[in-house]
């Protein structure tokens, strides 16, 4: 289960959180980082989090992830139980959350987190591959070691017969390891129901790889120009490949989200605070876009102990967990309903562009089925 799905589910009970969004751990020296640690303790301490609920935090915080820095960690616990314990392979977005609250704050998972549905990495090579599971909020999982025949991998050079045989024997005994490598990572995807599949390595391997993929595995391919075995090499072009595909995937659903909102003249669509509220109280979101700037928005929700989740202070006959800002109430709706949210970022255009300016967009939600 995800983090951010343990989140979720932990959402719709009672109970006080303490939580810490903060930097991982840096290259700095050890009583540096001790130091920084010790400031997050007081700070929690400080916001009235009980000594157990501290202690809970702090021994996440203190514990190494293995990632290379820079990275992030969201930790969250309810009560004295920690529920949330992720760490991201990326710096931290957005300023340090430290404190206890009758809810935790949404937005660093949503930022950090939407896409925490595993994917698999395949570094192909003429002898078969390593296929590697990987999650946002998790560090790799090594998952397979597929080995082929290593027998006449080399085709040999010249001319003659004995050579060709001996190249056709080679890209025979290429294409039978690459056989048995297809055969891992569909059943991977069949099993574990990946978001995609990166396939770097040796480029023939690549190749005869992808021409051996079943059609499920091969729509949810991303080639990657990386000879990750090659010597000298270094992981950063398949990192590269990662963050990619994933900020692909987020931007492609968002569009598919807004075309499924405008179709039938918009009645698949509900925009701005209202409609969307009104959309969540029957579960009818399927998809709810926020622009990250409606956070700075001093608009605040009632994010409620059940049914329908939220609301705007009418009589609704249901308890009050507390009043939060509004895209944290409207994405929490979001998740108890099994929507999915996504937070769309405020990020110039180019390298050298400014920040965008103007009034945030209103929230955005694409319908499980006709307004009308």
């Amino acid at each position: 289960m995800s983090e951010l799905r343990k989140l979720t589910t932990a959402l719709g009970e009672p109970g006080r959180w303490t939580f810490a969004y903060v930097d991982g751990p840096g290259p700095d020296p050890r009583v540096e980082e001790e130091a920084k640690q010790d400031a997050v303790r007081r700070r929690l301490s400080d916001s009235g989090a009980t000594d157990a609920a501290v202690d809970a935090v702090m021994s996440c915080v203190t514990r190494a992830t293995g990632m290379p820095a820079p990275s992030a960690r969201y930790i969250a616990a309810r009560d004295d139980d920690v529920v949330v314990d992720a760490a991201f392979p990326e710096p931290r977005v957005g300023p340090e959350e430290i404190g206890t609250a009758a809810l935790p704050p949404l937005l660093p998972m949503l930022r950090h987190g939407a896409e925490t549905a595993g994917y698999l990495v395949v570094e192909a090579a003429r002898d078969g591959a390593h296929l590697t599971w990987g999650r946002a909020d998790r560090q790799p999982e090594a998952l397979d070691d597929v080995e082929g025949d290593a027998d006449a991998l080399s085709k040999v050079r010249g001319a003659g017969l004995a050579h060709s045989r001996y190249q056709r024997s080679a890209e025979e005994n290429w294409k039978a390891n690459q056989s048995e490598v297809a055969e891992a990572v569909d059943r991977v995807v069949r099993e574990r129901q990946p978001a995609f599949v990166v396939i770097a390595g040796d480029v023939r391997a690549r190749q005869l790889l992808q021409e051996q993929l079943a059609p499920a595995s091969r729509e949810i391919a991303v080639e990657v120009d990386a000879h990750t075995a090659a010597d000298g090499t270094d992981d950063a072009a398949l990192d590269r490949a990662v963050t990619e595909a994933i900020a692909d995937r987020i931007e492609g659903r968002a569009a598919a989200a807004r075309d499924r909102a405008a179709a039938a003249d918009g009645e698949r669509g509900a925009r701005g605070t209202e409609e969307v509220m009104a959309a969540l109280q029957q579960a009818q979101v399927e998809t709810l876009l926020l622009d990250v700037r409606l956070w700075e928005s001093d608009h605040t929700l009632d994010a409620l102990e059940t049914q329908p989740w939220v609301g705007d202070g009418r009589n609704l006959d249901v308890g009050v967990v507390g009043r939060v800002s509004a895209p944290e109430a409207l994405a929490r709706a979001a998740l108890l309903t099994d929507a999915r949210v996504l937070v769309e970022e405020d990020e110039p255009v180019g390298e050298d562009e400014p920040r965008r300016l103007g009034e945030p967009d209103q929230p955005l939600a694409a319908l499980r089925w006709s307004a009308g």
